[in-house]
């Protein structure tokens, strides 16, 4: 990995942009941008100037990461908690010079023509809202997962990428992890035969999140502009940072939240797009509170080239599978193919016994919910900064495929939502003569911010 940055901060040319030449908007909430204004060498002085939006947590250690690229400056952070703000620049300042600017609405650092490039770690139903406003301000876009909050947010997000040909990175980072690049090739190579069920999963012990109490906004929080494309409702106790991850209005569940790398895994492994069927079980079991999204779920999905995919979720309950708290294990005719979450996989003969293992330096731990791999992703980044200098092409994990698989899970969801199994179009995704289910395609938007 060392040699690997050490050439790429050589560098020190970066390419002219394009500039952004079909109109994709969000409804009135960003003033518009000549192409001529970006139509210009990016980081004059051979640096990528990112904005960071959404710096709690996540954010925060995506930003530390990003800092710490030699060719790279973190000039923004964006967040509507002010105190977030402060705490991230303090840590971003530990690996550079240059002193950081906050904001608390994000779209004013994208009126700034020196930034290149956005990283986008705000909640799940802020990403393709603010990775469409991102690329209409000529920006390239580090996103991560999941790519939206709803398919039909999904497909306008893709369709902009290439209208205004930008590099956008999902953050499924195991698509840069080297041992799992050459598992991958082993697999597709034919090392178990033929693969025709895959397992993914993740366990976890969340607690409860109890009764949210209805209270006045802190004074340090921009409700406002976090709720954002969101229709509005009233701020309670138990939401921010991290709970609203379980509410349908602004989350996605564990499933996207944490089974989107695994499906994402799966999806590359077997190279499948779309499936034919899909199906879902659990519910909200563990306790009785506000959260309600599943905390156990199960979801199958069936492919017309004969595979099936399964992915197991248990937010309350961290027994692990195969001895890793998330991973991913591909059944084959000759034995099976065992990859545990980090950057390490497993050969087994079928009766079990180990034919070959690879193993890493890294240890990966997958309850970390903040930064469970941050030198492994140090290679994703590099990997975001090729796209940006040599073309989407080079991007391991391109918004085209990163929506793929989110999209997967998200049918899910929508299976769980609707209590019965989805007939999908293989050649599309689409949900086939369901109307119930297609009520949950997109979503109502706060009147003024809907994605066009």
């Amino acid at each position: 990995m060392t040699n690997i940055m050490q050439t790429d901060t050589r560098r020190n040319f970066i390419k002219k942009t394009t500039a952004a030449s079909v109109a994709v908007t969000l409804g009135g909430i960003l003033p518009s941008f000549s192409a001529k204004s970006y139509n210009r060498i990016i980081g004059s002085n051979g640096k990528i100037r990112v904005s960071m939006m959404g710096v709690n947590s996540r954010g925060k250690a995506l930003a530390t990461s990003f800092a710490q690229q030699k060719d790279c400056e973190v000039v923004h952070i964006c967040d509507v908690d002010s105190r977030a703000i402060e705490k991230c620049s303090s840590e971003v300042e530990k690996f550079q010079d240059l002193k950081t600017k906050g904001f608390g609405d994000f779209r004013k650092s994208l009126e700034d023509k020196d930034i290149d490039a956005m990283v986008i770690a705000a909640p799940d139903h802020w990403h393709a809202p603010a990775a469409l406003l991102a690329l209409k301000a000529g920006k390239h876009v580090y996103l991560e997962k999941p790519s939206c909050h709803n398919p039909n947010e999904g497909e306008i997000l893709v369709k902009a990428a290439i209208k205004y040909n930008k590099a956008v990175q999902q953050g499924n980072q195991r698509r840069s992890f080297p041992n799992i690049i050459l598992g991958m090739q082993e697999l597709k190579d034919g090392i178990i035969g033929r693969a025709y069920f895959g397992k993914g999963w993740y366990a976890n012990n969340r607690g409860p999140i109890g009764t949210g109490k209805v209270i006045s906004v802190p004074e340090w929080l921009n409700w406002d502009l976090w709720q954002g494309p969101a229709p509005r409702k009233e701020f309670k106790d138990n939401l921010v940072h991290y709970n609203w991850h379980w509410h349908w209005h602004w989350g996605t569940g564990e499933a996207l939240n944490n089974g989107t790398h695994m499906i994402d895994m799966l999806r590359w492994g077997f190279g499948v797009e779309y499936p034919v069927k899909v199906s879902s079980n659990g519910g909200r079991f563990r306790y009785n509170d506000d959260w309600e999204t599943p905390d156990t779920q199960v979801i199958n999905l069936d492919f017309k080239e004969g595979i099936t995919i399964n992915w197991e979720g248990r937010s309350c309950n961290g027994k692990a599978i195969e001895g890793s708290a998330a991973g991913v294990l591909f059944y084959g005719e000759k034995g099976s193919m065992l990859f545990p979450g980090g950057n390490t996989y497993t050969i087994f003969d079928l009766d079990g016994a180990i034919v070959k293992e690879v193993k890493a330096d890294q240890v990966i731990n997958s309850t970390n919910l903040v930064n469970p791999s941050e030198n492994l992703d140090f290679i994703h980044i590099r990997n975001f900064f090729d796209g940006i200098r040599d073309g989407s092409s080079k991007l391991n994990a391109d918004i085209n495929s990163g929506n793929k698989s989110t999209l997967l899970v998200q049918l899910g969801n929508i299976a769980q939502r609707v209590g019965h199994s989805l007939e999908i179009d293989p050649q599309t995704g689409h949900i086939l003569n369901d109307k119930e289910a297609l009520k949950y395609w997109s979503r109502t938007y706060e009147n003024g911010w809907e994605m066009k």
